[in-house]
């Protein structure tokens, strides 16, 4: 059996190898780090490779995602589809292997992580769904949910404001089967960081209410294992913090920023291998190394073992049993369909005047009944975001609850739920208003960039939040998720309109979704069963004209009725408009060809957009020779039907935006 340090090495050579070859990357926290990582993953690490998606294997989050080379060394070494061939690919176009991890492509990878302090608020998230979805599910005897959490993250995630947010949630919800190794190494991209950041680290943490262990030797297997075992016997959530030399090997770059972000050279690469002890050839791992690394017998056995619990399980609770298949796999209810279309049905039945936040509230509430995965929260918001319903339950007072009170944390929030939804077994969602998406930018990012299912709801959605003025009220924020990659965004005209894309983003597995609401309620609109149906296309002709229209309004949310009262004007003075209400910019492009030229005839070049966002955003379809009712600078503080008249949102004013293009 090889040493635990020549172990540890075949991750240091590895990572140096493939970022020299690379001619790019982080060789330091990987060398750094490898001690710790050996210890981990071959001692305590619950994992099969040969079924990276097993229920109860335990997380693994790199938070310091730069180091990325660690973790492809430990999948390769461990026995995971990664071959050689890939990390010889290191950072290459279309490798398994990019400069941060990312899910989905590397197999085994958990998460996307390279933003700092996103992997540790990740963690959060995995570590939430484990307890929360044990005490859905467990039963005495039968603990079939049962895994730990580890992440691994450096002074940057440290460093960034996300990180506080996370691990302070962490901390009161007592997440006592997560556990954070701190690489200590003192080291950032700009060199010593006792410059910059002089924290006691550890007494923050205490602060949050973690179990803190101090004075890990990160070199010291012995040191590392007692901290571990200590950190899985403590009930809430543990930050080991290791002492690290980054680089470790590295005769003339180990504890220097120099071998943090840059290969670092054939010539210490020479002296680091003489150092180290390590007489293979780059890429080249002995035989005995590969041996003792392999996991996959061990993994399979766990496994196994696991199954055997299951099968244990649902003998004695085969519903419970079938209903967590159901959910670890992400699937609806059987029900599901049938149910919520029934409820949209009825919405347009019996109308009402309300805020399309108040409708979301509705829809929560009847598709909450339908879906015991919904795991919701709100930036302590949930009064005015309405986010709660009936059957709200905090995790905080019920560990088998159902919402979270994430406190102001818009940014961890967001991640912390990306992490419940990578986790599987749960829909999460979230809210804030729309105005504060910019805290949480990133981590809305990240999700459409992992395609994640989790619904963003963001209500206060322009300048109708009237008295809170400029600094609340939403003018970019729409166009910018519109133009966000993956990013489905609804802004609903009513209550129907509101159902349904709640239950289009509940359906969506390939990606987050932004329901944009208002705070002021909202006439319901008459609809054929043809027009409801059509709500889902993203956009749909709501008010027709007789023949070929010469004018098209289209609309959104709050104006969509501003767009009908202007057209019913209009129709009264001989001319033939038609009123497009476009909920959806995303699901209206994706329509097929003939579909959208029914809707927005190319034909009809006279189109006035009218929406209380920014303006530029609607040229997309209106083009040219259209008009756009929008904004164009920030809002002002007063009552909303003042801004709306102040901004040109009238009946006067789009009828006269209309007759100067016709």
């Amino acid at each position: 059996m090889p040493s635990e340090k020549k172990l540890a090495n075949a991750i240091r050579a590895l990572s140096m190898d493939a970022v020299q070859r690379a001619k790019s990357g982080h060789p330091g926290a990987p060398m750094g780090m490898a001690d710790i990582a050996e210890v981990l993953w071959r001692e305590f690490l619950n994992h099969n490779p040969k079924n990276p998606s097993w229920a109860d294997r335990d997380r693994f989050v790199l938070s310091n995602g730069h180091g990325s080379m660690l973790i492809y060394s430990l999948l390769h070494l461990s026995g995971y589809d990664l071959p050689i061939e890939e990390l010889k690919n290191f950072r290459q176009l279309h490798s398994k292997t990019p400069g941060h991890p990312e899910y989905g492509y590397t197999v085994g990878v958990e998460t996307t992580t390279g933003p700092l302090g996103q992997g540790i608020a990740n963690a959060v998230g995995f570590a939430i769904a484990e307890r929360t979805l044990a005490a859905q599910f467990n039963r005495p005897g039968h603990d079939i949910v049962n895994h730990y959490t580890y992440a691994f993250m450096g002074d940057g995630c440290m460093m960034e404001g996300i990180s506080h947010e996370a691990c302070s949630l962490a901390g009161t919800l007592q997440l006592g089967k997560l556990i954070a190794f701190y690489d200590d190494n003192g080291i950032s991209i700009d060199g010593h960081t006792d410059g910059w950041f002089s924290d006691d680290t550890g007494l923050r943490f205490e602060s949050y209410g973690w179990h803190v262990i101090r004075g890990v030797d990160g070199h010291n297997n012995e040191s590392i294992r007692r901290a571990v075992e200590e950190a899985r016997a403590s009930d809430r959530p543990t930050l080991i913090m290791c002492k690290t030399v980054i680089g470790f090997g590295s005769p003339n770059k180990a504890g220097t920023h120099d071998s943090h972000g840059a290969p670092l050279g054939d010539d210490e690469i020479a002296l680091t291998r003489k150092q180290l002890g390590w007489d293979a050839a780059p890429f080249e791992i002995p035989a005995d190394v590969y041996a003792a690394w392999d996991a996959k017998e061990a993994g399979a056995k766990k496994e196994q073992a696991w199954n055997e619990k299951f099968a244990a399980y649902a003998k004695a609770f085969p519903e419970l049993a079938a209903e967590f298949s159901r959910r670890t796999a992400n699937q609806l209810p059987e029900n599901w369909a049938a149910e919520s279309q029934k409820f949209i049905e009825s919405l347009q039945a019996n109308p009402q005047k309300i805020a399309s936040r108040k409708a979301s509230q509705n829809a929560i509430e009847a598709y909450g009944k339908l879906l015991p995965e919904y795991l919701g929260g709100s930036a302590d918001l949930a009064p005015s975001n309405l986010t709660m319903w009936s059957g709200s339950k905090s995790i905080k007072d019920d560990a088998a609850g159902n919402y979270i009170h994430y406190g102001v944390r818009e940014f961890g929030m967001t991640a912390i739920a990306n992490g419940i939804s990578l986790h599987s077994g749960f829909i999460p969602y979230t809210a804030t208003f729309l105005m504060f998406v910019e805290y949480a930018r990133n981590a809305a990012r990240m999700a459409t960039l992992m395609k994640l299912r989790q619904i963003l709801v963001y209500t206060h959605d322009s300048i109708g939040l009237g008295e809170d003025g400029p600094t609340h009220q939403p003018v970019e924020q729409v166009a910018s998720l519109r133009t966000t990659p993956n990013m489905s965004v609804w802004r609903p005209a009513d209550q129907v309109e509101t159902a349904v894309a709640w239950k289009a983003s509940i359906e969506r597995q390939d990606g987050p979704s932004a329901l944009i609401l208002s705070r002021q309620n909202l006439a319901q609109h008459e609809r054929t069963a043809e027009q409801l149906a059509a709500i889902n296309k993203g956009g749909y002709i709501l008010k027709e004209c007789e023949g070929q229209p010469e004018l098209i309004f289209i609309a959104t949310g709050s104006e969509v009725q501003l767009a009908v009262d202007a057209a019913e004007k209009l129709t009264a003075e001989g001319r033939k408009v038609r009123v497009v209400s476009m909920p959806s910019t995303d699901h209206f492009d994706k329509q097929d060809a003939a579909y959208r030229e029914s809707v927005l005839p190319a034909a009809v070049t006279a189109r006035v957009a009218v929406e209380a966002g920014i303006a530029d955003y609607w040229y997309k379809y209106v083009g040219l020779q259209g008009a756009i009712v929008g904004m164009t600078t920030f809002g002002e503080s007063a009552p909303a039907e003042q801004l709306f008249e102040e901004f040109g949102f009238t009946v006067d004013n789009v009828v006269a935006k209309a007759k100067a293009i016709l």
